[in-house]
């Protein structure tokens, strides 16, 4: 495994994109317990991608025009629907004064969600592991499942550091009704401007 996969690795995923925002909501709104919660299930979120990449789905997502715009605006749906819910206040993304553990389930079917309709993640895999694989090395999906390993590593342990910092600031926001306006109005913004990149993405 080279340094430079690593450090390709560690900028795609502390960038900003949905699984984060989707984990600083939830550090916000319930806690560092649900914020570690959704970073596990944006990691999980990631194996149908894998396991698309492997079989040669995600070749086909890439070729056919008509399956990346479905899933493509389907991931577009998705994010509007959250930003909606922030506003309202619902579901996962309600800003509760406790830490909330009864939404576990929710938290996890929501971020899975963010990130398995995202088409962009299947050609990363696609496009982007095979680069560090050797073209002489015998046995190159141990070598592609090592490095997505790696990758999911730190998409967990990087996003749960997001989360559980946004859950440390959480006591500041709950207190302060206006506070937790702007966040809820933040959030929702957050998500429509994803949900407008994703929609203006070409494979």
């Amino acid at each position: 495994m080279s340094i430079e996969f690593l450090i390709t690795t560690l900028i795609i995923v502390a960038s900003p994109g949905t699984g984060v925002v989707y984990t600083l909501s939830c550090g916000l709104s319930r806690g560092a317990r649900t914020s570690v919660i959704a970073a596990f299930a944006c990691t999980l979120g990631i194996l149908p991608h894998l396991a698309a990449a492997i079989l040669g789905l995600a070749a086909l997502l890439h070729a056919s025009a008509l399956a990346f715009q479905l899933v493509k605006y389907a991931g577009v749906a998705y994010l509007i629907y959250m930003a909606w819910r922030s506003l309202r206040e619902r579901g996962a993304l309600a800003v509760e004064k406790r830490d909330d553990r009864r939404s576990s389930v929710r938290i996890i079917v929501d971020g899975v969600v963010v990130n398995l309709l995202n088409p962009k993640l299947s050609i990363f895999f696609v496009s982007f592991l095979p680069q560090f694989i050797a073209p002489e090395e015998a046995h190159p999906i141990v070598a592609m499942l090592e490095l997505s390993g790696v990758f999911m590593a730190l998409t967990f342990v990087i996003f749960a550091v997001y989360g559980v910092f946004a859950a440390a600031m959480r006591q500041h926001v709950v207190t302060r009704p206006a506070v937790m306006a702007w966040m809820r109005r933040s959030f929702a913004a957050a998500f429509g401007l994803l949900a407008v990149k994703l929609a203006t993405t070409d494979r």
